[in-house]
């Protein structure tokens, strides 16, 4: 005996369970725009005071500021953008628009601190690709080409003004500065000071006129700035 059989058309197919009721889809998160500022010649915690004045001076007291950069909520209007500009070149700063230039800068402020640091665990070329993110080869020649000297080259630079700074602004021996920066012995860190300088770290000492440079005065050379100080072309190795 055959029996006649009513199929009911399936109900369309959702993601999720099926309720019979109509269903609302969950409401996205915002996303609030913002406008990051690349920065260049930040190189200390007072540098990032400076910044963070200034721009809470132009209406954005709430941006976040580190080393290089500067995160601003919101679109920044072009005659406001103008306006920083000028301000941050008036105190010393520049607004980096190249995307080389700015990983170029990011790689200078990462030599600046590294030689500041004391004792690396790691070779500069390793702590730099830890830092920046991109491999040493192509970070190095970007390096090269944007500020005319090598990136060894300018992190034995700053670590001789960091030297200097320590032989003016305390009664450190020498001994115990070549440790405190890394150096493998007190005559490792002599010699290369009077490579740089043409003097030893003594007679540096003793000159009551010897003046150092600030960190952020010392530019990579065929980029330095009026009233700079130009890095030696003479070659070192470093510690």
């Amino acid at each position: 005996m055959s029996h006649n059989k009513t199929h009911t058309p399936a109900a369309p197919q959702h993601s999720g369970q099926y309720t019979g009721r109509r269903q609302t889809p969950e409401a996205e998160p915002t996303l609030r725009a913002h406008t990051t500022l690349r920065i260049g010649n930040m190189v200390c915690p007072r540098c990032i005071m400076a910044v963070q004045a200034l721009l809470a001076e132009e209406g954005y007291g709430q941006a976040r500021v580190e080393l290089g950069s500067a995160d601003v909520e919101g679109a920044i209007p072009p005659g406001k953008m103008e306006l920083i500009r000028r301000r941050l070149e008036e105190i010393g700063f520049s607004l980096i628009e190249d995307p080389r230039e700015s990983l170029a800068e990011l790689v200078r402020v990462a030599v600046i601190r590294l030689a500041r640091g004391g004792r690396m665990k790691r070779n500069l070329s390793e702590e730099i690709v830890s830092e920046v993110g991109h491999d040493y080869s192509s970070l190095s020649k970007l390096f090269s080409s944007r500020h005319g000297c090598t990136i060894e080259r300018y992190f034995i630079i700053q670590k001789i003004e960091r030297v200097k700074e320590l032989l003016l602004d305390s009664d450190m021996p020498l001994g115990e500065i070549a440790e405190m920066l890394g150096y493998s012995s007190t005559a490792y860190l002599s010699a290369q000071f009077k490579s740089i300088e043409g003097r030893t770290p003594t007679d540096f000492r003793r000159d009551g006129s010897a003046r150092r440079n600030t960190i952020d005065a010392i530019y990579p050379a065929g980029r330095e700035k009026h009233g700079t100080r130009k890095i030696p072309k003479k070659q070192s190795t470093i510690p």
